[in-house]
């Protein structure tokens, strides 16, 4: 639930075979029962899957195994499935190559590029902007693990641009440990490995000092230092200094966090000062501490004060963005010789749209902020004054600025039929100028029509969906439509450029996004509105959506899909048991589904701010009433439904789709498949290889047209010219 990148960040049925791909496969037996009941609050549940949570249970193996064999009998022998393979390996293996996590210090300027047919994003520095001839390798996590298991988590540069350190972790784990490289050589430094700085659960961060002579940074527990349920938890900050070992690093903050604290470093441009941002779970509640030239931390904020981030100003005050009577945000200057709140004043009130972060660069401010899906720049000056907007794509998303200079920035921009592009703005002139760190379509999107309109939920809420169409697409409620969404931990679903959408598209299909409660779209109150005890909130946003795809004509339920992932896919369990009529396929990645055992998890004890907890009485009652496994009824008619989920998954234990699987298959009185695609080789999605998230493309996307009645039709548009390989 960690949202570390895009990431995303962003990306889901009649009969199952046809006459052509033969006899239906066997279904497997029916899933041992063992009776075991827990009482809450006076309420007796009863859990007769509860055996299947231990994954090193030989008896689960096994359980899975069979399971695995049934989805690839039912999958491999789809009608279309080989048309759809070459097409969704042509897409996903796209020669142009995207940049992201741009990063300048020193002026060195390095990037993530994710260059197929490799199977990981690989570290590089940029020699020019406009010129990629010029670039070179920093580190390939290919040459480091040609298995292509082993994945950059994340980077940081020293001021001076001359050294970098760097969290590798392998098979989806995000368990990461940091390696310092020579930027200059490429070479990593000998003995410079500091051990669990990344992981799954609290993530992970570090932060250089002003000599680049060591670094604060996460510390997870190790060895025996706690017993092993405490090892994913109670995450302090350290500090190493190169050269020294590991085991020789001194505390430096952290013993009071929280037991679920997850702290992110910042280090100013001149590293005279570090910030610590550390969060209470993923609820959205955060603290703030400083460490200036005195070499102590100093509290700047609670918990209560809801300073949600920080960054530091090249004027010596800090920008802060704070939510106390503010639900959109506000900024306020604190100078950093009196580094105490009362010393802060506002310099951007709230205004209409959502700030979502800050740059501060010599003399302004560029606001990134939230519009209700898609997003924009917003310039002040250092004074507050309104300097306009920074020209940007319709309805896209702006995000990723760098401070180039004294007040120019690069910035990343995509839209739902452009791909991602860096773009840098001149202060002085005002103009936008698109630089050579930009993706080639792999499908051509210039005839797809992007609208914007609301659903209304139950209590009355408008809820944004965004809708794509092929101009010219008849409202005749025959076409597939894909409907998707998130609704949780303050985290928005932005526009963004996908292939897989594109072929979507192509073969006639509608493709929907719905911005539900529970996100960022609208500030704090937006996101309260859907947590903890308000929870169903999302799911009615999320049926009102699929309604308004009925009611206006675009589809009808049978040929509706649905798709969401991890909190997303907690979405789809409740989706597909409170309105199983509604849609004709689901597809549910990596999702939780029994919200009572959660929280027993390594990161379901993190989710508890953001989910409640069944400790709580009025929580409790809220968690029962949606958790998905629990509101499966025998004799329902379920649609055909797709779970996915990784073995190394640090996230969302597997052991929640093998249960939803089981309860869902012994309940349903429908001919339909109910189908575990159990991977065990990796993890919530980070880090996975190309070649695997290609294979998984093709099971979900054979899978949804199989069950939509669907035809792949193989020239359904003319396809872009393929860029040659750098």
């Amino acid at each position: 639930m960690k949202l570390k990148t895009a990431v995303t960040t962003a990306a889901l049925l009649l009969p199952l075979v046809s006459a052509a791909a033969g006899k239906a496969p066997a279904k497997p037996a029916a899933t041992e029962k063992q009776p075991v009941e827990t009482t809450y609050h006076g309420t007796t549940v009863a859990d007769p899957y509860q055996w299947m949570e231990s994954a090193t249970d030989p008896k689960v193996q096994q359980w899975t195994d069979t399971q695995n064999a049934y989805t690839r009998a039912t999958l491999d022998k789809l009608p279309g499935r080989e048309g759809l393979r070459q097409r969704i390996t042509e897409l996903l293996s796209w020669k142009s190559p995207a940049y992201g996590a741009l990063e300048e210090k020193g002026g060195v300027i390095v990037a993530m590029k994710f260059q197929p047919p490799k199977q990981q994003p690989t570290l590089v520095i940029l020699g020019s902007l406009d010129d990629t001839s010029k670039e070179r390798v920093l580190l390939d996590p290919t040459q480091v693990d040609p298995s292509g298991k082993t994945t950059i988590d994340w980077f940081q540069l020293t001021n001076d641009g001359k050294k970098v350190a760097v969290s590798l972790s392998k098979s989806g784990t995000e368990s990461g440990d940091v390696s310092v490289y020579d930027v200059a050589t490429s070479k990593a430094l000998a003995n410079e490995v500091v051990p669990r700085v990344n992981g799954g659960t609290a993530g992970g961060s570090l932060a250089w000092n002003a000599q680049g002579t060591g670094f604060f940074y996460t510390r997870y527990p190790r060895g025996e230092e706690r017993p092993a349920i405490d090892r994913e938890v109670y995450q302090q900050v350290y500090f190493h200094a190169l050269g020294t070992p590991t085991e020789k690093d001194t505390y430096a903050l952290g013993k009071d966090f929280p037991r679920i604290a997850m702290t992110e470093l910042e280090a100013s441009d001149d590293g005279q000062y570090t910030f610590a941002r550390v969060a209470n779970g993923d609820g959205g509640e955060y603290e703030l501490y400083l460490h200036g030239p005195k070499g102590t931390w100093t509290q700047v904020a609670k918990f209560t004060d809801k300073v949600v981030s920080a960054r530091f100003g090249s004027d010596g005050a800090a920008y802060l963005l704070s939510r106390k009577d503010a639900s959109r945000g506000k900024v306020l200057r604190l100078p950093l010789n009196t580094p105490t709140l009362d010393k802060a004043t506002v310099l951007v009130p709230e205004g209409e749209a959502t700030v979502q972060s800050i740059l501060p660069t010599k003399s302004r401010l560029y606001l990134m902020e939230q519009l209700g899906g898609p997003s924009q720049m917003r310039i002040v000056d250092l004074t507050g004054k309104a300097l306009g907007l920074v020209p940007t794509l319709p309805v896209s998303s702006v995000g990723g600025a760098v401070r180039q200079g004294a007040d120019d920035v690069l910035f990343a921009n995509t839209s739902f039929t452009t791909p991602a592009a860096w773009y840098r703005y001149s202060a002085a002139d005002g103009k936008v100028t698109k630089t050579a760190l930009a993706r080639t379509a792999a499908i051509d999107m210039s005839d797809v029509e992007v609208v914007r309109t609301e659903a209304t939920s139950k209590d009355g809420t408008k809820v944004p969906l965004t809708i794509l169409k092929k101009k010219g697409t008849k409202l005749n409620g025959k076409n597939p439509a894909w409907l998707t969404g998130y609704g949780g931990f303050n985290i928005s679903i932005t526009p963004g450029y996908s292939a897989t959408a594109g072929l979507w598209l192509e073969q006639g299909g509608v493709f929907a996004v719905a911005n539900l409660r529970g996100g960022s779209e609208f500030g704090e109150a937006w996101h309260q509105a859907g947590s903890l005890t308000k929870k169903q909130n999302v799911f009615d946003d999320f049926y009102a959506c699929a309604k308004l795809l009925v009611d206006q004509k675009y589809t009808q339920p049978k040929k509706l899909a649905i798709q969401g992932g991890s909190n997303g896919g907690l979405l789809m369990g409740a989706a597909v048991t409170q309105h199983p009529e509604q849609y004709g396929a689901v597809v549910a990645r990596v999702g939780i589904y029994d919200m009572l055992r959660t929280e027993l998890t390594p990161n379901g004890q993190f989710n508890v701010t953001e989910y409640g907890t069944v400790k709580d009485p009025e929580q409790f009652k809220a968690l029962y009433a949606y958790s998905p496994v629990h509101h499966v009824k025998d004799g329902t008619k379920y649609p055909s439904v797709l779970f996915t989920s990784g073995a190394n998954d640090p996230r969302v234990d597997p052991f929640h789709s093998r249960k939803m699987v089981a309860r869902m298959q012994a309940a349903t009185s429908a001919p339909k498949p109910i189908l575990l695609r159990a991977d065990a080789e990796t993890g919530h999605g980070l880090g996975t290889p190309l070649a695997a998230r290609i294979e998984e493309e093709v099971d979900v996307y054979s899978f949804v047209f199989n069950e939509l009645g669907m035809t792949y039709k193989p020239n359904a548009t003319k396809k872009p010219t393929a860029p040659a390989p750098q």
